[in-house]
């Protein structure tokens, strides 16, 4: 039997919230604070202490270290936790996070990752935020992370680079594929580093999966908030079996297509690199027969529910039709990791999820361009660089 550990983020979530609800659940604090002191970094403690939010009690984690003007790259990270030599599991949950947000804010700021600056998340009380709660994942035991839809507050936070909106735009690019909803909250529910934690651990969303119940606990935010307790809540338990991956509700997602019996090839393909660029989620041609033995294809696409009108335009436009059809599916996207390895020294985005390395097919194409290796290579040597680098990720 594996253990899971199922996050409730009804007020959102942030790392100190999830290190705080892992030690309120059970964790001990004397090993947590064993495995963080590896770390080579000091002048930080780390309190925790037992509060009361919303009329429920729960345990407040304050991490208190000296201000620095010390902005760490993504490389530098890393290199910490690679130096503390923390248990496999711990570092493998530990680089899987940094790297998630690595790869939002290198997306966010039109930067390769390598070059990534970490501003608030590179802080000491971010670095022991997550590494705590990968130790405190660690001493419980827990094999897999499950966590409920987030919820995200509005309006704008300041940050290093000044005003942003909420939910941060770091958080948003961190939760893509995973079902989220707001709350009429004027303040930041789920942070980057929160986000990230759920973004590089979580297996599966929705609600608490089948397991036989053994701990609960709650971490606390900061803020009171009015009608909402400001609380992180999880669960563990012994999964009672293989936990249901599809019954959960799905994201809803809508399907829009067309009929096209006098389109060429060329217009199919760009018609379906505008529908991707509209915003679809994807977009496809399928082979077809009409009435009178007419070929044709069918061109579909996958949106989100807010996007379908614009997507919608851009389909009848580019494809010429006269009218358009759409459903609304759910669907059920697996948890990934975004990460980056160099082939030949270019580098090479992949995709990872449960026993899967997925190399992104024109980042080797460049390679194999640059190198003269063929295509077949560079993938093969993309996916070994990342089992290296992280073995466990890709079992």
């Amino acid at each position: 039997m594996s253990t899971a550990a199922w996050f409730h983020c009804f007020s959102g979530i942030a790392g100190d919230m999830a290190l705080g609800s892992l030690i309120d659940a059970g964790a001990d604090v004397g090993e947590v604070r064993a495995m963080l002191d590896r770390l080579p970094m000091a002048g930080w403690s780390m309190e925790v202490s037992p509060v009361m939010r919303g009329g429920i009690g729960a345990t407040k984690v304050d991490v208190v270290a000296a201000e620095t003007a010390v902005v760490r790259t993504y490389a530098h990270i890393t290199g910490l936790v690679d130096e503390a030599r923390l248990p496999e599991r711990v570092r493998n949950r530990a680089q899987a996070t940094f790297a998630a947000l690595a790869d939002a804010e290198g997306h966010l700021h039109r930067r390769p990752v390598a070059q990534v600056h970490f501003h608030e998340v590179g802080g000491v009380d971010a670095i022991i935020d997550v590494v705590g709660s990968c130790a405190a994942l660690e001493v419980l035991g827990v094999d897999t992370v499950w966590s409920s839809p987030v919820a995200n507050g509005m309006g704008m936070v300041r940050s290093a680079h000044g005003m942003l909106p909420v939910p941060a735009p770091a958080v948003v690019e961190l939760l893509r594929g995973a079902p989220t909803y707001g709350r009429d909250v004027p303040y930041e529910l789920t942070t980057p580093t929160g986000a990230a934690l759920l973004a590089a651990t979580v297996t599966g969303w929705g609600p608490m999966p089948q397991m036989q119940v053994t701990a609960a606990g709650f971490g606390a935010g900061t803020r009171d908030l009015e009608g909402l307790p400001n609380l992180l809540q999880v669960v563990l338990g012994e999964a009672m079996a293989a936990v249901p991956a599809r019954t959960e509700p799905g994201q809803p997602v809508t399907l829009l297509e067309v009929n096209v019996d006098d389109a060429t090839g060329e217009t199919l393909a760009h018609a379906t690199a505008a529908l991707l660029a509209a915003g679809a989620h994807d977009a496809w041609i399928t082979a077809i027969v009409m009435k009178k033995g007419r070929p044709a294809h069918t061109v579909s696409a996958l949106v989100d529910p807010a996007l379908a009108d614009q997507v919608a335009a851009v389909m009848v436009a580019e494809t010429g039709s006269l009218g358009l059809r759409g459903e609304t599916l759910q669907r059920w996207p697996s948890a990934r990791v975004n990460g980056q390895v160099e082939v030949g020294g270019v580098p090479v985005r992949v995709k990872v999820g449960a026993g899967r390395v997925k190399v992104e097919h024109d980042d080797a194409a460049r390679a194999a361009r640059r190198t003269g290796l063929p295509l077949r290579e560079v993938v093969s040597r993309a996916e070994e660089a990342w089992r290296r680098r992280d073995p466990d990720e890709s079992a």
